[in-house]
């Protein structure tokens, strides 16, 4: 499957912008949200190919957002990449349990975001 549609989920403005310019630059259509309330929103809405998911954030928190999206039909079978400053190695094994396929830890380099997109692609 191509990576062609992406979903970027982060409460911060500038990791939102930085993101958004890895992944146009790879040629594929970015969709932003800034919680996890939006993300759940979107993924349904927009059906995006890979998630890229901040967990600390205002109204609903990565993990949980990754709950919904894992155990709903419309959306489990999205690959679901944590984007975190959270890197310790029981923040990466919650966030597998939560049905997180990668985790990136903060600050990330344009190569990891493009490796889990070619990962999953």
């Amino acid at each position: 499957m191509a990576i062609n549609k992406v979903l970027v989920v982060d409460d911060s403005p500038a990791e939102l912008s930085n993101m958004r310019n890895i992944v146009s630059e790879l040629g594929c259509m970015v969709i932003a949200a800034s919680n996890g309330k939006q993300a759940l929103e979107l993924a349904k809405s927009e059906k995006p190919d890979i998630i890229f998911m901040d967990i600390i954030m205002p109204e609903m928190d990565g993990y949980e957002a990754t709950r919904h999206l894992s155990n709903d039909p419309e959306t489990k079978q999205i690959p679901i990449v944590f984007v975190s400053s959270k890197g310790q190695k029981a923040d990466k094994l919650w966030g597998q349990m939560q049905g997180a396929k990668g985790y990136v830890t903060k600050p990330f380099s344009a190569e990891q975001l493009i490796h889990q997109i070619k990962a999953h692609g």
